[in-house]
């Protein structure tokens, strides 16, 4: 079955999952980054104060995922999806209302947690435990959400600043999207809870990912993306002066980037369905490594468009594969509390890379050397997961080509 019958027959519930991944984008970095200057001014923050206090709500929408994430396995979808929205939109009033800049950072913390966070949990774990035979392609479809956002939304809130203030743009957007959940919620397909909810006082059923062997070793191979992508995107420009390009054409690559997310996201969820996700899990970061190995060797302009265009297919391909890979592990009953984990884990870990490559930048190093750390950390991630891939559990999942 393709991506049109899948669309013909899944409409409804393909809409939710697209739509959660795509309303994630009022809390995404790249969303918030575009204000970030407005903000800092009506918080009374200064460039430095707004990143310390940009990281800390970061830090603790992880730690949030892990308590909210789970309860996706026993709330009926339909209001995990309308609690999350209201608290995204109550973020939102927060952010832009608040006259103190405490409940302003609230409200940047809500964001985070409702919008990147939690929306992007709800579109991910419906789209991979409603869907079986079909999960890859439901997968890659939902993907294109986010990614609609980042190609979409930076040139429109350019057009409409010119007649708009931020503050004016930020209660359209979410106009928008209010609008837009409004008959999903009342009359979309919204499919029960899988699971009953836990015994007050009880011990909670169901996997501790934190508590197995496997899940850290899975772990690295499923983190080498987002670490290594957020070092490139927060030193742009030490990047491009160690590679002897330009800003200019790192902005013309991440365009670059955005399109080469869509083959990546599409050939990924169909070969995700047709190979299974244990063979494309030991294969998709090759994009990544060859353009890696590619600007180490190269540099230049066409370095720096090896790595966006690289990460980008790599990127696209992420989510479906990995997605696919704890549903079969963990199973889809219980797929919420995994991903929350994994979630939170890369909240944490993409909180404190940057930190810990600046310090290397400090001390001398070139961004060469930083690159050449990075393909290191993707070999060894990728020699850690083998054990997992090799497993019994593991090797059950791959599909029957056909």
């Amino acid at each position: 079955m393709g991506y049109r019958i899948l669309l013909r027959d899944h409409r409804g519930l393909l809409s939710i999952a697209f739509l959660a991944m795509f309303s994630s984008s009022l809390g995404q970095s790249f969303f918030i980054g575009l204000f970030q200057a407005p903000i800092s001014a009506r918080l009374g923050l200064s460039a430095g104060q707004f990143g310390t206090a940009y990281a800390l709500v970061t830090l603790a929408a992880g730690f949030a995922m892990l308590r909210f994430g789970p309860l996706i396995d026993w709330v009926a979808p339909r209001r995990f999806a309308l609690a999350v929205l209201g608290a995204l939109l109550t973020g939102v009033a927060l952010l832009t209302l608040s006259p103190w800049w405490l409940l302003g950072v609230l409200g940047l913390g809500l964001v985070r947690l409702c919008g990147q966070g939690m929306m992007t949990h709800l579109g991910n774990t419906l789209a991979g435990r409603e869907f079986e035979s079909l999960r890859g392609r439901a997968l890659g479809l939902t993907g294109m959400g986010i990614m609609l956002g980042e190609t979409l939304l930076p040139p429109v809130i350019a057009t409409l600043l010119v007649w708009l203030g931020w503050r004016q743009l930020w209660w359209l957007f979410a106009l928008v999207l209010a609008l837009l959940w409004v008959p999903l919620l009342l009359r979309g397909p919204w499919p029960a809870a899988p699971g009953t909810r836990p015994v007050r006082g009880e011990r909670r059923g169901g996997p501790r990912p934190f508590r197995e062997a496997r899940f850290w070793q899975l772990l690295p191979l499923l983190m080498i993306l987002p670490v290594t992508m957020t070092g490139l995107f927060i030193y742009q420009a030490r990047m491009t002066e160690d590679l002897g390009s330009s800003l200019a054409v790192y902005a013309l690559a991440l365009t670059g980037m955005g399109i080469a997310k869509l083959p990546g996201a599409l050939l990924g969820g169909r070969w995700v369905d047709r190979l299974g996700p244990v063979r494309l899990a030991r294969l998709y970061l090759l994009p990544f490594a060859l353009a890696l190995a590619l600007a180490i060797t190269f540099g230049g302009h066409f370095g720096i468009w090896a790595l966006m265009v690289g990460g980008g297919l790599a990127m696209g391909a992420q989510e479906s594969i990995a997605t696919s890979l704890l549903v079969r592990l963990w199973g889809a009953d219980h797929l919420g509390t995994v991903r929350a984990t994994l979630s939170a884990a890369m909240v944490f870990s993409t909180g404190i890379a940057p930190a810990l490559l600046g310090v290397a930048l400090d001390l001398g190093a070139s961004f060469t050397l930083v690159l050449v750390g990075m393909l290191a950390f993707l070999v060894i991630g990728w020699m850690l997961a083998q054990g997992v891939l090799a497993s019994p559990e593991a090797r059950g999942c791959d599909a029957i080509p056909g």
